[in-house]
C-alpha cells in the first residue's frame, strides 16, 4: 500500500475516539478559528497576498554541514535526493511553490499553520499535506505524548501524533502550544468593515433609485406618506405632464421640505473607512504601498526582515526538527529556506553586487538567481579577482 493510499485511508471520515479513546486523554488545550470571513474580504486578501507570494519564492534546502580529517568544513547542499524532491513536490498534488504559500495563508488567518508529514515503513519523511483545519485540540496519553484532533474544514476529524505535524505558530502568546486567535482582535474591525462595504453597496442603489427626500413638519400614517410622495412626483418629476416638457421649479407646502438626494450622503465617512483600512494593515504587519506594490527598494527591505523573513526562519526550524532525528541534526543536517529582499532591489544595487562576486562572498550563480537568471555551469565555484588575493601573515600575499 502506497504512502499516498494510507494517508487517505487515515483521513477516511469515521469517529476517531473509536481507536483514540482508549489512549488518549483531554489535555484542555485547543484553538479554534473564525468562520471564514477574514478571507471572505477583499481587502484582507489583499494584505495577506505579498507576504504569501514571497513566501512561495523560499527556496528550500537540504543543508549538510559537516568537517573534513583535516578539520574543514564540509558543506553539501541537497545530498539526500528523497529531501530534495519532497521539498520541490511534497505531495502529487502541489509543488513546493503552492505548499508554502498555503502555510503562509493559514500563518496569517488563523495564525497557526499545520501540514500533515506521510513517512514510509522506515520513518522517512515521503509527503507533507497542508490541512485546511476548522479547529484543533491538544491531546495526551498516558505517556504524555502529544497528539493533534484536527476538525477539518471538510466536516472530518483526524488525530495525529506531533511529532507526525508541522506546526508553526503566530502570536505565541497566551497559550502554551498554540499562535493566539484572531477572534478576539478583529472581530469588532471587520463587523466595522463589513458594514461600511454593505453601505457603500447601498449607496449605489439608493443613488439609482432615491432623487428626492420629502420631509414633512408633522406625523402622518405611511399610506399617506406614499400618496403624498407618489404625488410630489407626478406634479414635479414627470415631464410628460408639462406643458412646455421641462419642471424648472418645484413647490411644496409649508408643511414639508423637499431635499433632492446626492449619492454621497449615503457613503460612510471616508476617514473612518481608511482608518479601519489602517489599522488592518498594522495588524497584518504591511502597508499600502506593498499591498499596491509602489514600493522602493528601503520599504521592502523592511518589510521583509520584519514580517518575512520571521516566517522563513520559523518554517526551517520547524521542517528541520520534523524531518531530521535529533542525531541526524546532529551530524550538521538542517533545512534551509533561502530567500533573500535582494530580489526586490533596484536593479543598480544588484549589479553592484558583481563586486561581491569579484571577492569570493557571492558564488556567480547565487548573483545570477538574484537577477532571476538561470544558473551556468561552473558557476557554483567561488572566483575571485587577482588583486582581492587572501592577506597571508605579515601583510605579504
Amino acid at each position: 500500500m502506497g504512502v499516498f493510499t494510507r494517508f487517505k485511508n487515515f483521513f477516511k471520515d469515521r469517529n476517531p475516539t473509536e481507536t483514540v479513546v482508549k489512549l488518549v486523554r483531554e489535555s484542555g488545550n485547543g484553538i479554534y478559528t473564525w468562520s471564514g470571513d477574514l478571507l471572505d474580504s477583499g481587502d484582507v486578501r489583499a494584505m495577506i497576498r505579498p507576504f504569501a507570494q514571497a513566501a512561495g519564492k523560499f527556496d528550500a534546502k537540504h543543508i549538510r554541514e559537516t568537517v573534513d580529517k583535516e578539520g574543514n568544513p564540509d558543506i553539501k547542499v541537497n545530498p539526500e535526493p528523497y529531501i530534495r524532491v519532497l521539498l520541490q513536490e511534497p505531495n502529487p498534488l502541489m509543488t513546493g511553490v503552492m505548499f508554502r504559500q498555503r502555510m503562509a495563508w493559514q500563518y496569517m488567518l488563523k495564525n497557526n499553520a499545520f501540514a500533515y508529514i506521510a513517512r514510509d515503513a522506515n520513518g522517512l519523511a515521503m509527503r507533507l499535506y497542508p490541512l485546511e483545519w476548522h479547529s484543533v485540540e491538544a491531546l495526551l496519553d498516558d505517556q504524555r505524548r502529544l497528539y493533534l484532533r484536527f476538525n477539518l474544514q471538510t466536516g472530518k476529524q483526524a488525530v495525529v501524533s506531533y511529532e507526525d505535524v508541522l506546526h508553526v505558530p503566530r502570536d505565541v502568546a497566551g497559550n502554551e502550544l498554540f499562535g493566539s486567535t484572531n477572534r478576539t482582535a478583529l472581530e469588532t474591525l471587520m463587523e466595522v468593515a463589513g458594514a461600511s462595504d454593505r453601505s457603500i453597496v447601498q449607496a449605489v442603489k439608493n443613488g439609482g433609485a432615491i432623487k428626492w427626500l420629502l420631509k414633512y413638519t408633522r406625523g402622518m400614517r405611511p399610506e399617506e406618506l406614499r400618496t403624498r410622495a407618489k404625488e410630489f412626483a407626478k406634479s414635479f418629476l414627470d415631464t410628460e405632464n408639462s406643458e412646455d416638457g421641462t419642471i424648472g421649479v418645484a413647490a411644496t407646502g409649508a408643511d414639508a421640505e423637499a431635499k433632492q438626494v446626492e449619492p454621497h450622503d449615503y457613503v460612510p465617512n471616508a476617514m473612518a473607512m481608511n482608518n479601519v483600512n489602517k489599522r488592518l494593515m498594522a495588524y497584518f504587519g504591511t502597508n499600502e504601498k506593498i499591498v499596491s506594490s509602489t514600493y522602493n527598494e528601503d520599504e521592502w527591505n523592511a518589510y521583509y526582515e520584519n514580517v518575512v523573513e520571521p516566517f522563513a526562519q520559523a518554517l526551517a526550524e520547524e521542517f528541520t526538527r520534523k524531518i531530521f532525528s535529533r542525531a541526524e541534526r546532529a551530524r550538521g543536517n538542517r533545512i534551509a529556506m533561502d530567500s533573500t529582499s535582494l530580489q526586490y532591489a533596484s536593479m543598480a544595487s544588484k549589479l553592484n553586487l558583481v563586486q561581491m562576486v569579484d571577492r569570493g562572498a557571492l558564488l556567480p550563480n547565487e548573483w545570477r538567481q538574484i537577477l532571476n537568471l538561470s544558473p551556468i555551469e561552473g558557476g557554483d565555484k567561488p572566483i575571485r579577482r587577482l588583486d582581492t588575493q587572501v592577506v597571508k601573515e605579515g601583510g605579504s600575499k
